[in-house]
């Protein structure tokens, strides 16, 4: 570790080093030095991300370009004394740091309608501060990681091949995502059409992809960069209402709990309307449409996932995925059931 710590150009000696977090993809430590700077190293994953060089290069990239365009704290990548923007190991693996943010704090849950309007901030300003930058420049991190259709797809085989055969013990939950495979390419067809501008979005919008001022509670930045790549605003609407909009866990497994929570849904969408000014009036029109899709798209993969024997989400219980699955059913249901309100 201190081999690849010596690595960056650091303020100080290191003097301790711990892994840091609850990130599943990146294996990730915080490194304090000897003069009480601290930083963030992170080794890539790269069974996810196949392409860590490009990865890499979309993310300082877009630092580059937010601290041109931002007043507000922006996540810094360190450089490395080489003058590299990422280290390589003798093992091949790729390494980077950043600096850490003081005074900040990450929130896994929302608990206050205000914490969720302020992560609507964070992300409708980072995709317009980042509405000037050719989106077309960044490569895809993940190929086709928000396309409904290819989800729509990849179910369909699992279905066919049913390896397990589970597909008997969901069939209302089958049922439910093939009534409304109509509505998988929705989104893709305005994008396709020229409606729907493609844009720099961050892709993993979740509530605890933002930093709070741990004082004020007021959002800092956007951290976790490494889905950033071109995509629609309204999916990355869309993802974050799906992870907070909510009454209960994304695997609860007693459905009477989960509920869509309408205010939380239009406190966020305050927030990311106040700091997004740059939408058109189509994207505006279809933020519900956003928040539909990315709820039945990871209902979809969780479904998928169970029927091929939990082979991409951890699970820590047999039907771990179905549950996941059902909660996210239950919020689109929920969600159709409020549509004229969340139009509003």
């Amino acid at each position: 570790m201190l081999n690849v710590i010596s690595k960056f150009l650091i303020n100080g000696d290191p003097v301790h080093h711990a892994p840091y977090g609850n990130g599943h993809i990146n294996n990730t430590y915080l490194i304090e030095c000897s003069t009480k700077s601290r930083y963030i190293l992170q080794k890539i994953n790269k069974f996810v991300f196949k392409d860590p060089v490009s990865l890499m290069q979309n993310i300082v990239m877009v630092t580059g370009h937010l601290k041109k365009t931002s007043k507000e704290q922006v996540l810094t990548v360190v450089p490395c004394v080489d003058g590299n923007m990422w280290h390589i190991d003798s093992n091949g693996e790729h390494w980077r740091m950043y600096d850490f943010v003081e005074g900040s704090v990450c929130k896994e849950t929302v608990d206050s309608p205000e914490i969720f309007r302020q992560s609507g901030l964070a992300f409708g300003g980072f995709i317009n501060l980042m509405a000037d930058f050719d989106a077309e420049k960044l490569s895809e991190t993940i190929v086709g990681f928000h396309d409904t259709p290819m989800r729509y797809r990849t179910f369909h085989n699992a279905l066919e091949k049913d390896v397990l055969g589970r597909a008997k013990l969901v069939q209302p939950e089958i049922e439910f995502a093939l009534a409304r495979e109509s509505f998988a390419a929705a989104l893709i067809n305005l994008q396709k059409s020229g409606d729907m501008p493609t844009r720099v979005t961050h892709n993993d919008s979740k509530l605890n992809n933002v930093l709070f001022c741990q004082d004020s509670l007021e959002a800092l930045c956007v951290i976790d960069l490494d889905t950033v790549m071109p995509g629609l605003a309204v999916t990355d609407f869309g993802d974050s209402v799906r992870f907070g909009a909510t009454t209960a866990a994304e695997d609860e497994k007693d459905l009477r709990k989960v509920n869509f929570s309408l205010p939380l849904y239009q406190a966020y969408k305050k927030g990311f309307l106040e700091a997004c000014d740059t939408l058109n009036g189509c994207e505006i029109e279809h933020l519900p449409h956003g928040a539909k899709m990315m709820t039945l798209e990871c209902g979809l993969r969780f479904l998928t996932d169970y029927l091929e024997g939990d082979v991409y989400f951890k699970t820590h219980r047999d039907g771990h995925n179905l549950d996941r699955c059902r909660t996210q059913f239950k919020l689109v249901e929920d969600m159709e059931k409020n549509w004229k309100e969340m139009a509003l």
